[in-house]
């Protein structure tokens, strides 16, 4: 019979055999696996826990925010096992920084997430989950501010997120490869399930929302145009579009077998340089993806080497198979030139 291994077992195992994940952060990470596993049951109860819907207020982006948005949001904030290695969190859904309050004042985490990802598909009963994405606080600086966050993505120190669909599953990083762990519901724990994700250079699939084509830009048009030809086309191959809506599930169908995610800027809001944000989306998704041996760029460079200017920043998206995701970026630079 095959060895179950525990998030806790793993995490443990990780440290002692190749001690590049901390004690400190080991126990950041699972106070986020056990805040998931509790909104993990509130999006199971769906009508029965009266929590679909929209709860009548908007976030700081001013989208409409849904009941399990607020409630996703609140859990993360309120778990009340962080301890002293977390000093502050930053979350899609407020305006500013939330400073932990801790007896420990020496907390040298950064924690930051999108509570609840997709939330247009929470009351259709699709897949929707939780990013998230851990920094390091400067060392020596004293207290914490906005300015702490605004780090580039290439200084995570982990990342994940928890995908609530037909299983409920958490996939890390630490920087040394992608895991998967699946939520055993009658024992309660995250199980591991799969090490060493790995996303194929090549795909026939793409991810995008082709409602917005008239408002692309001629790079975006050219890809698709060619992945639309199929075999008659430049490509020689037929090309299979995938939308759910939901960056989670996108990107864990990419990391389960491949594919490309495309958020591309586009001519609706000219001024901003895309849709998804920069701190809470792309950069730990872009980590995972990256880990795994695919590419995420923004189209023009490499995703995790943009330093943010503001905890909300946005971006544009193209992340997935590596050689899709050059392919892209090539054709945007050729437009530039």
């Amino acid at each position: 019979m095959t060895r179950r291994i525990s998030l806790t077992q793993y995490l443990i195992e990780q440290q002692r055999q190749h001690g590049h994940i901390p004690q400190e952060l080991r126990l950041l990470i699972e106070v986020v696996a056990r805040a998931c596993k509790r909104i993990a049951i509130s999006v199971t109860k769906g009508a029965l826990g009266e929590v679909l819907g929209t709860a009548g207020s908007e976030n700081v982006q001013g989208e409409i925010q849904k009941k399990l948005d607020i409630i996703a949001n609140e859990v993360l904030i309120e778990a009340n096992e962080w301890g002293g290695h977390l000093a502050a969190m930053a979350s899609e859904e407020m305006e500013g920084i939330y400073l932990v309050p801790n007896r420990f004042p020496k907390g040298e985490y950064l924690l930051m997430f999108d509570p609840l990802d997709g939330s247009s598909n929470i009351d259709v009963n699709v897949s929707i989950g939780t990013i998230f994405s851990v920094l390091k606080k400067a060392e020596g600086s004293k207290g914490v501010s906005e300015d702490d966050f605004l780090q580039p993505g290439k200084q995570q120190v982990a990342a994940g997120y928890c995908v609530y669909g037909p299983q409920t599953t958490l996939v890390l990083t630490f920087g040394a490869g992608v895991a998967m762990f699946t939520l055993d519901r009658e024992q309660g724990s995250f199980v591991l399930t799969q090490e060493g994700v790995k996303i194929p250079e090549d795909t026939k699939e793409f991810a995008i929302n082709m409602s917005n084509m008239r408002h692309w830009d001629a790079p975006v048009k050219r890809y698709i145009d060619e992945c639309l030809a199929g075999e008659e086309g430049p490509r020689g191959k037929n090309f299979n579009m995938r939308w759910i809506a939901s960056m989670v599930a996108d990107v864990h169908r990419i990391l389960t077998r491949g594919g490309v995610f495309m958020y591309p800027w586009d001519r609706r809001e000219p001024n901003k340089a895309g849709k998804l944000r920069l701190m809470y989306e792309a950069n730990p998704m872009a980590f995972l993806v990256e880990q795994a041996g695919g590419a995420a760029t923004n189209a023009r460079q490499r995703i995790m080497d943009l330093t943010p200017t503001q905890l909300h920043e946005r971006v544009a998206v193209v992340l997935g198979s590596k050689n899709e995701v050059e392919r892209v970026t090539a054709y945007h630079l050729d437009s530039a030139q």
